[in-house]
């Protein structure tokens, strides 16, 4: 099969499109023939290597010298080719989408335990775009936060892929949302739904004073300091990490993280929720549902073959993309 494959850390062009063997499911696992797959600001991090402290604190994902897996990826969508000993409920023939390592190519094993049925109102491309962002936003508003009606949210890299879900669950949640994104995507925010727009090219957002109820940072680029001073008294900051960061980094948005950890343990004034988002068949069927219900709508940026993977990272890391960047299998 093609497959896009990495063995040292680097640029793009470190990525090459060779014919590697065939996966085998193993017991619980599930052979799907990939129609597509989605990029994410985590393939760029793995690719290059970088933070430098996440080749210690992911042993599983990072190497001294390059990525663990051979082939890179995580969202995918496509049809079921063969299942493995103990799976049970899927068959040959079955769409579905999910979130596995090695989705950069032709077929990829995936354990049954982060699989779902594909929407029936969605392309392959559009649900190969829901499983890692869709996820991360859903756990991130409705787990780590509890976003109820009326909640007052804003959500920090709202154009973002995480961000573009973050505010239609939001929105489905029923609370007042708030989106911080630049010039060129305000009207895209605000056809998701957003309540307020603020841009932050000419308006700082952490200046405004206590007023949010719930706070979702997906870029770090503010201080815990910064970020707290617009919750009000009992209110929640949720860290998601951060997006493509320039290259070379020690620890990166990791730093951030960092911090938000220690300081949950201390803090009282507000709570503070560092989010690990993990993939699981019950969170994807919920994402299915609502995109069957019209509340949540994958939006692309732009389109890429797999054999240009290597300009869909570039693209994602250098033009700073809006939304999912998807690859057509």
């Amino acid at each position: 099969m093609k497959a896009v494959v990495q063995e040292r850390y680097g640029s793009a062009e470190m990525l090459a499109v060779r014919e590697i063997g065939k996966p085998v499911p193993a017991d619980g696992e599930v052979l799907v023939a990939v129609r597509a797959a989605a990029v994410n600001a985590r393939d760029w991090h793995v690719m290059r290597g970088d933070p430098y402290i996440a080749r210690v604190m992911d042993p599983g994902t990072f190497g001294r010298r390059g990525p663990k897996a051979l082939v890179g990826g995580t969202d995918f969508a496509g049809v079921v080719e063969a299942v493995g000993p103990g799976v049970r409920g899927w068959e040959p023939g079955d769409e579905v989408f999910g979130e596995a390592g090695g989705a950069f190519a032709e077929y990829v094993c995936a354990p049954q335990t982060v699989l779902a049925r594909k929407p029936t109102n969605l392309s392959f491309e559009q649900a190969a775009a829901l499983p890692l962002a869709g996820n991360t936003a859903l756990m991130g508003l409705r787990d780590a936060a509890d976003v109820t009606a009326g909640t007052r949210l804003l959500i920090n890299g709202a154009s973002g892929g995480v961000g573009t879900f973050a505010v239609q669950l939001g929105k489905a949640y029923g609370a007042v949302v708030t989106g911080v994104c630049s010039t060129k995507n305000v009207e895209l925010v605000r056809s998701l739904g957003a309540d307020q727009v603020v841009d932050y090219t000419s308006t700082d957002f952490t200046q405004a004073g206590p007023q949010y109820d719930v706070v979702l940072d997906l870029v770090g680029n503010h201080s815990l300091t910064a970020l707290r001073r617009v919750l009000v008294p009992g209110g929640t900051l949720v860290l998601s990490g951060g997006g493509v960061s320039r290259g070379g980094s020690l620890i990166g948005p990791v730093g951030l993280v960092i911090r938000g950890m220690l300081l949950s343990k201390v803090v009282r004034r507000h709570r503070v929720a560092v989010l690990t988002a993990v993939p699981s068949s019950a969170n994807l069927a919920e994402l299915a549902t609502l995109a069957e219900s019209g509340k949540v709508a994958p939006v692309i940026d732009r389109g890429y073959p797999l054999a240009e993977t290597a300009e869909a990272i570039r693209y994602l890391e250098v033009e700073h993309a809006r939304a999912k960047v998807v690859l057509t299998v």
